[in-house]
């Protein structure tokens, strides 16, 4: 598919008495004791008729000085909990950085011209640098280095980058400390000589698409804020640009986005895409609005060099497009309309009519994933369960569908990407599984399929694990996929400790996947497990739709349901058993953990949005407003403050241990929000384990972004957490317990 944006982490706790808290404190007088609480500040509005209170709204306000002393002086409490764990820590923390540089890792591939470019983490690197070799194999060079960027505790990243028709330069974007703040650079992949341009303000999306003549490209760039503009707005009215090497980016040429084109409607959270495609005289503007899958889609045979192209429309919001690539005068979609597991369908862009589309592929059991034009036929990606699957359509010259014929894969796994370049016949693809190390293999128009040799295997002995995949009832009797990791044999007393995963929005699914150092789990006897709860898009749009808004408690109901089902099949127990969600997955395990706090014996709240109903009044909030929904509208509010931990801590009441983590240049999901949610637990919780507020300065939202140092770190800390507080025997014994404290003035 052409390059689109993608805009689109528990123990039975018994409340502990006086005299056992005092006995346990006296036992263990060494470690640390929490920080005060600075004094709640309640605001409280009435919204809709519900009166809502919130105790630290002022924490929203970073820069306050006793909020910047909180993050502080919670992260240094974290800091001492966590060394006090000692031996184990550090041998744990060996463990994983053995592991992590076991086999380099290869992300992001893309074909252009004779080569490949992807980035690359090689053992011994401490963030991936950008690659490039001939597809016909050969030895593979450095472009990028953002090593050589990196400062005393600051480090750089490479964001995105997109190469240049005939492969002679790829612009790239770079960001510090993991802000995603990314300025656009051009590299000479002959020389690696880096040219002069560079363009802030390119969040995310940076360039969409280079012109043939190899000196331009359109790119996606923010305002400029203005005085007094609310830092909420840095992240709305996109604007597309045509940027020509050499030339100052202040004085580029505004082609499509906000307020450029009378004839065209753009709301402030919109992305606007500009793609050209050598395989057409057609080019395409796309319209993204925020984080919702379904986008608009326009075309124009001109050479659009300003704001004054004739923009055809051809697919709007109801057409239910997700995904599309063209051919000739041919536009290929993916849609969900009328077809809940995807389909994919073609129209003439001479005179587009997607209600007449033709059907190239027939929604059927399998998930549509993505499609990707080739010069011998269209590439169509579909997935059934965490099984991937590809299937060629022969296309003639002007992108008529023939035959379909499916590839035979080396073995069944998750296909994690699928790369095409619409002059070249065949289909680059990346291939893993829970146990199967990733590579990289390329399919000629025969459909021969060879290993690319872009990756090796990683050096790490899979034989002993193995994979499950079963289904756990949900509340509404709904059944729900679950994905377990283990080793073999492993007995099934309910004494293992289950590190549960759970994501569930917009229709993104955690796919089968190897990571070397979940090894360092695996191994201790731990058991991993991954729901596939509503909101996520495990079977399809319709899975997705009944985990979003109004329906959005399905999502951590989901999750305790798998949680629930790994103790009543006796993987684990609750005095075992973890949860954790990430980003969007804060709302499932925020949740999970106040809706059934006595299921879980810890959890990890990693980057989470964890305060739903204030999220819309951060800079990345309006963009997420078609997920989650406005607190502005009755229908919105109800469903935010549903999804809302922060509202539904209950004081005295024995939460399990947490860590929140927070990278605090996070540009998706503000630091605030997890400080808020910290602050609430220790106020709240009786159950005697620790809540922790973890901060990186020098990070943005969690791996994203994140060195291979800080990557290892963070992992140490999370199991480090998870096993002492799920009773792993080498930290069983280390006597490190939390108490709860009221709070206390400064």
């Amino acid at each position: 598919m052409l390059r689109a944006v993608i805009i689109a982490s528990v123990l039975a706790v018994g409340s502990l008495t006086a005299g056992t808290l005092k006995a346990v404190a006296t036992a263990s007088p060494s470690f640390p004791t929490p920080p005060p609480l600075p004094p709640p500040r309640p605001v409280t509005e009435n919204l809709f008729g519900t009166q809502v209170t919130d105790p630290y709204r002022y924490f929203e306000d970073v820069n306050d000085p006793t909020v910047a002393a909180f993050f502080k002086e919670q992260n240094a409490y974290t800091r001492e909990v966590l060394s006090r764990l000692g031996g184990p820590t550090r041998q744990l923390f060996e463990r994983i950085k053995s592991l992590d540089n076991a086999g380099a890792s290869v992300s992001g591939v893309q074909r252009d011209g004779p080569y490949y470019f992807y980035e690359k983490l090689n053992p011994g690197d401490n963030t991936p640098k950008l690659y490039v070799r001939d597809v016909a194999g050969g030895p593979e060079r450095v472009l990028v280095d953002p090593q050589t960027l990196a400062t005393t505790g600051k480090h750089y990243t490479i964001d995105y980058f997109l190469p240049s028709l005939d492969g002679a330069r790829v612009a790239y974007g770079i960001s510090e400390g993991g802000s995603e703040a990314a300025v656009i650079h051009v590299v000479e992949t002959a020389s690696g000589q880096v040219l002069p341009d560079a363009i802030d303000r390119a969040y995310y999306v940076g360039p969409t698409s280079w012109l043939p003549d190899g000196k331009s490209f359109y790119y996606v760039r923010f305002p400029k804020l203005q005085p007094g503009e609310p830092e909420i707005d840095k992240e709305t009215r996109a604007v597309n640009y045509l940027h020509v090497l050499g030339r100052d980016p202040d004085r580029d040429v505004p082609v499509f986005g906000y307020n450029v084109n009378p004839k065209v409607p753009f709301d402030t959270t919109d992305f606007p895409i500009v793609v050209y495609s050598p395989a057409s005289p057609y080019r395409l503007a796309v319209v993204a609005h925020g984080v919702k899958n379904e986008v608009t889609i326009y075309s124009t045979r001109e050479d659009v060099q300003n704001a004054g192209a004739a923009w055809t429309p051809v697919a709007n919001v109801d057409d239910e497009v997700t995904g599309y690539d063209l051919k000739a005068s041919t536009l290929y979609l993916i849609s969900h309309k009328d077809a809940p597991t995807f389909k994919v369908i073609a129209t003439s862009l001479d005179a587009p009519n997607v209600s007449s589309a033709q059907t190239v592929i027939a929604p059927a059991r399998s998930i549509v994933e993505n499609i990707g034009v080739a010069s011998d036929g269209l590439y169509v990606l579909s997935r059934n369960g965490g099984f991937g699957q590809i299937v060629r359509v022969a296309l003639d010259e002007n992108g008529h569908a023939g035959a379909s014929t499916p590839l035979r894969l080396p073995f069944a796994g998750s296909i994690n990407t699928i790369v095409t370049d619409p002059r070249e016949p065949g289909v680059a693809f990346g291939l893993t599984g829970w146990t199967h190390s990733l590579l990289y293999y390329a399919a000629d128009a025969s459909g021969r399929v060879t290993d690319t040799h872009l990756k090796e295997v990683a050096n790490v002995d899979m034989s002993p694990y193995t994979s499950s995949e079963v289904e756990a009832r949900s509340a509404d009797g709904t059944m729900v996929p679950l994905s377990i990791v283990y080793r073999k044999g492993l007995p099934l007393d309910g004494r293992h400790p289950a590190y549960l995963e759970g994501y569930g929005s917009y229709g993104i699914e955690i796919n089968p996947s190897f990571s070397a150092t979940r090894v360092a789990w695996l191994e201790r006897g731990g058991v991993f497990a991954v729901c596939h709860p509503r909101g996520g898009g495990w079977y399809g749009e319709g899975w997705h739709q009944a985990g979003m808004i109004a329906t959005k408690a399905h999502t951590w109901e989901d999750f305790i349901a798998c949680g629930r089902w790994l103790i009543a099949h006796k993987y684990t127990s609750s005095s075992h058993l973890a949860g954790e969600g990430t980003s969007a997955g804060g709302i499932t395990i925020g949740r999970a953990i106040t809706t059934a706090p006595h299921l879980f014996a810890a959890a990890l709240d990693v980057v989470g949005v964890s305060n739903a109903m204030r999220s819309e009044f951060s800079p990345n909030g309006p963009p997420n407003i078609p997920e989650f929904g406005s607190v502005k509208t009755e229908a919105g509010f109800k469903a935010l403050y549903a999804m809302d931990a922060y509202q539904h801590v209950v004081n005295g009441t024995a939460y399990p241990a947490v860590m929140l983590i927070t990278g605090f240049n996070d540009p998706r999901v503000s630091s605030w929000e997890l400080a808020k949610l910290t602050a609430r637990l220790q106020q709240a919780t009786t159950s005697g384990r620790p809540i922790l507020l973890r901060v990186d300065y020098d990070a943005g939202h969690g791996f994203l972004a994140a060195s291979r140092t800080q990557s290892e770190q963070l992992l140490t800390d999370e199991y480090s957490f998870l096993l002492w507080q799920c009773g792993d025997p080498a930290f069983r014994n280390i006597g490190v317990r939390i108490f709860p404290r009221h709070t206390a003035s400064r």
